[in-house]
């Protein structure tokens, strides 16, 4: 499992070209999962992810959570984490879990999230959505399911 984590101001999520869901200050991950992934994977993300310590405290250091702020997340699919970009110009997604696989555990991870966070919007499984968002910092951490 690979988690693009973006801190934001705001992010939302448009679908045909109507706003379908949005968040203020909280995190945007765009989330890829792969063959192996399973449930005990998504719940040391979830955690990891509303644990780690990105938001700034009274001195300007990154010391805070998200549970801390009471952030909010937008969490959406991206099985283009999981390109592989090596050979030739044409990405390929083998290692990118099917939807048979992945649409479960994606719904899996964000309920996980809920059980954090009240508020979890996210964007339709599958679909042509455009992303908006401000990146707050920047602040941009990809987690990899390998490294923990």
């Amino acid at each position: 499992m690979k988690v693009l984590l973006q801190r934001v101001t705001e992010a939302s999520v448009s679908i045909d070209g109507k706003e379908y869901c949005n968040i203020q200050k909280g995190l945007l991950l765009l989330v890829g999962l792969t063959h192996s992934d399973t449930t005990d994977i998504c719940d040391k993300i979830a955690k990891k992810i509303v644990e780690l310590r990105i938001f700034e405290d009274e001195q300007g250091k990154m010391n805070l959570s998200l549970l801390d702020v009471e952030g909010e997340i937008l969490s959406v699919s991206q099985f283009t984490l999981y390109a592989d970009y090596k050979k030739g110009r044409r990405p390929g997604f083998e290692k990118a879990a099917k939807p048979d696989h992945s649409k479960p555990l994606y719904e899996y991870f964000n309920t996980q999230l809920k059980q954090y966070i009240p508020i979890v919007e996210t964007g339709i499984f599958g679909s042509d959505m455009k992303i908006s968002l401000v990146n707050d910092g920047p602040v941009s951490i990809m987690i990899d399911s390998e490294e923990l």
